[in-house]
């Protein structure tokens, strides 16, 4: 009978070999055994023509193949089906110009594509690719992106709201307390009802780290700020700088090596050290100036930056990519963080080793701070309805022993107009 067997003409070793990424059991193997066997035994009708194709259906019935697969099929959510609708691609543009920060980003957007199985697919763009970086929420707001990653502040000249949605001078000061805000005290939903008023769906923050300032000039205490030409991102920080007695100018990231260069600015603010050696701040600046020690920056502590999507073409992504996007951002925060604090650890000795000086303002600057910045916030605060909510969370962050930071007798006489 074994002679018989694998003397049959209709034999054929490359059916026991399961297709690419099929999964496979000895079940299967046996069963499948037991088919080829038994067509050999009733001789080549049963394997040709419709005879075969009768007795292969009939079989995969009683051996309850076909349900095993299908039952495969359903517990694989990610496995494209043939006949599954194409992918969908969303063209992404970052603030990021170079470095750690921009590498990240498309390392991560490569990677959605797989992880989806197909049905989603992330183009990168770096700053300025496709629109200013300045210009990014009108570009996604317009359909010529369909979801952006850039720095939540660069919106607090059209959304004075979005001044509170990263760190501003002495207030929430480490990135726990910011989640606070956002998990805690209802500051995700206050995001997203203020981008929704853009047509944008804010998906969430996502870490960055402090941010430096590189000058020309010393930088070891408030002092020195006077008569500076300084960079800085708007909002408030700039607003704090002009009071201490700094020309602030506001420049995108990608324009501030070229302005430092030139001479049309002393110094910049602009993120940690890892990205600003790659954007080569070291060739045109001689110090860099930071916050006391345990507080690398204070005026930007927390820079966060978010991800946020065109609302309609949120609302026609199905449910299933709407919360996997949504985990994922958590997943790039978490990447993106780490891959940021590393890069910066590893470039402080870069810059010692190019002779670059290294300052920290003395704890005395950070008093002189505080009374510059109370006021500025409750302005800023009151521009809108929206930023007076959103700033309300957090005066109540600050003010909870959890982190005190604030007591009611540093801004006695002002208030908030809900």
């Amino acid at each position: 009978m074994l002679r018989r067997f694998f003397l049959c003409r209709s034999w054929r070793w490359h059916a026991l070999i399961p297709q690419k990424g099929c999964v496979i059991s000895f079940q299967f193997l046996r069963r499948r055994w037991a088919y080829r066997l038994s067509a050999c035994r009733t001789g080549r009708k049963t394997m040709d023509g419709e005879s075969h194709s009768k007795s292969r259906r009939s079989f995969l019935k009683s051996s309850g193949l076909v349900a095993g697969l299908t039952a495969t099929a359903v517990t694989a959510p990610w496995v494209r089906r043939a006949g599954a609708a194409d992918t969908i691609i969303w063209k992404i543009q970052t603030s990021w110009p170079a470095g750690v920060g921009l590498e990240t980003f498309q390392s991560w957007c490569g990677a959605i594509k797989e992880k989806t199985g197909g049905q989603l697919e992330f183009q990168p763009f770096k700053a300025k690719d496709i629109v200013g970086d300045f210009e990014l929420l009108d570009g996604v707001k317009n359909g010529v992106l369909e979801a952006m990653n850039s720095f939540s502040l660069y919106w607090a000249g059209k959304l004075p709201a979005a001044a509170f949605l990263s760190s501003y001078t002495m207030g929430l000061r480490y990135p726990h307390e910011w989640d606070i805000f956002f998990y805690s005290k209802g500051g995700l939903q206050a995001a997203r009802d203020l981008y929704a008023k853009q047509g944008l769906y804010y998906v969430n923050r996502i870490h960055h780290g402090p941010n430096i300032i590189h000058s020309k000039t010393p930088i070891r205490s408030i002092e020195d700020f006077r008569d500076l030409k300084l960079r800085v991102p708007g909002g408030m920080i700039a607003e704090t700088f002009a009071k201490a007695g700094a020309k602030t100018t506001l420049l995108p990231g990608g324009e501030v090596f070229s302005a430092l260069e030139k001479g049309t600015i002393d110094a910049a603010d602009y993120t940690g050290p890892g990205v600003n050696w790659a954007l080569g701040f070291q060739q045109v600046t001689k110090y860099i100036s930071m916050g006391p020690a345990g507080l690398m920056s204070v005026y930007q502590p927390v820079d966060l930056m978010d991800f946020a999507v065109n609302m309609n073409v949120w609302n026609q992504l199905p449910d299933n990519l709407k919360k996997f996007v949504e985990d994922e951002i958590q997943v790039y925060s978490n990447v993106h963080f780490g891959a940021i604090q590393k890069a910066d650890m590893e470039a402080w000795q870069k810059f010692l080793d190019a002779g670059i000086e290294i300052n920290r303002l003395g704890p005395e600057d950070l008093q002189k701070f505080q009374e510059i910045a109370v006021p500025i916030w409750f302005e800023w605060a009151n521009k809108d309805k929206d930023a007076a909510r959103i700033f309300k969370l957090q005066l109540e962050v600050m003010e909870n022993p959890t982190v005190g930071y604030v007591t009611p007798d540093m801004y006695q006489g002002l208030s908030i107009n809900l």
